[in-house]
């Protein structure tokens, strides 16, 4: 079945081309290639991310992230159409590691950002389903790709899962947006450490109305929060706004402080040494996943796995002792 080749694929040129010239059709069918799992697509896609790479990389890439209920999409939609107003080219991609299960909250979300999504300058794309995060980042990685040389100079990339999505965005991106809620006084309680170092700048979403004066309380108590940890090495201190979606302010100063950060990481040449960090990750990133697909993708292996794991249950053999005649058996294949 993986050797199965669809007839309404294209020229590998005709999709280059389609690209390149910000055909939008085009570049969802091109998306379309990079996330299919069958080796003729795999082929067609190494060839397409390959001829568009050097049109690619001259955007602001924007991870976004934030607890249920925070008003995401409803900040993303503001943010958009902020930015196509600046004159900017926005798209939209999302990482959901759990969209397999669940089937993923952003095709919602699409239809809950329709104005912004029959802009011509916004683009919004769903992640593809996936079994592991890495499958899913591999591909955001690769559609990001695709958008950039497609003329969006602008990329919001979408968390929409929880844990590791998290780190998967911030490691392919320039500027890490965490959005908040302002709360009964706990909100340091719910946001993971990790997370909270990760940000780039912190957003106190739904500051309006009675929550007015709730959101300034949370944006001092996250403002100080931040000072514990110590100065990134992008040598930008992170800083917390209030924002309201649904009256549209602050939303403008949000985008101040991005250009703010581009400018100093530029200056001090950080913006380009992460740049190739993440490449290099990426590249490592791409081995693992492939190599995690030989593995499991194996029936000898499939079978092995299977007798051994019921040997585990009975105590014949210890899981550590298992796995090391997992690795000696796949060595052999070679």
């Amino acid at each position: 079945m993986k050797n199965y080749k669809p007839k309404n694929r294209l020229t590998a040129q005709a999709y280059i081309d389609g690209v390149l010239s910000g055909n939008r059709v085009i570049l969802s069918r091109a998306i379309t290639i990079i996330e299919s799992n069958l080796e003729t697509d795999k082929a067609l896609a190494k060839e397409i991310i390959q001829s568009i790479l050097p049109a690619s990389g001259n955007s602001m890439r924007i991870g976004i992230t934030g607890v249920p209920g925070v008003g995401k999409s409803t900040f993303i939609e503001a943010f958009g159409k902020h930015l196509i107003t600046q004159g900017h080219k926005v798209a939209i991609l999302s990482i959901d590691p759990s969209s397999q299960r669940s089937k993923g909250s952003i095709l919602g979300d699409k239809t809950r950002m329709e104005e912004l999504s029959n802009l011509e300058n916004a683009y919004i794309r769903p992640s593809a389903s996936g079994a592991t995060l890495g499958g899913v980042a591999n591909k955001t990685a690769e559609s990001m790709l695709l958008c950039e040389a497609a003329g969006y100079d602008v990329i919001l990339i979408e968390t929409v899962g929880v844990g590791q999505s998290e780190t998967a965005v911030h490691g392919m991106t320039d500027f890490f947006l965490l959005l908040m809620l302002a709360g009964a006084g706990d909100e340091l309680q719910g946001i993971k450490k990790g997370i909270m170092e990760m940000a780039d700048m912190v957003v106190i979403n739904k500051a309006d109305g009675d929550n007015i004066r709730k959101s300034e309380l949370a944006r001092l108590q996250y403002q100080n929060a931040l000072h514990i940890f110590p100065l990134a090495e992008s040598g930008w201190e992170p800083i917390v706004t209030k924002a309201s979606s649904t009256k549209n302010t602050g939303i403008d100063t949000v985008w101040e402080e991005v250009l703010k950060y581009k400018q100093l990481v530029t200056t001090n040449g950080y913006f380009h040494k992460n740049r190739n960090q993440q490449k290099i990750r990426w590249m490592y990133d791409n081995i693992n996943e492939a190599l995690k697909q030989l593995f499991y993708g194996s029936k000898e292996i499939a079978e092995q796995l299977s007798v051994l794991e019921k040997n585990i249950i009975s105590s014949e053999i210890s899981p550590v002792k298992a796995a090391e005649e997992m690795i000696e058996k796949f060595k052999k294949t070679f």
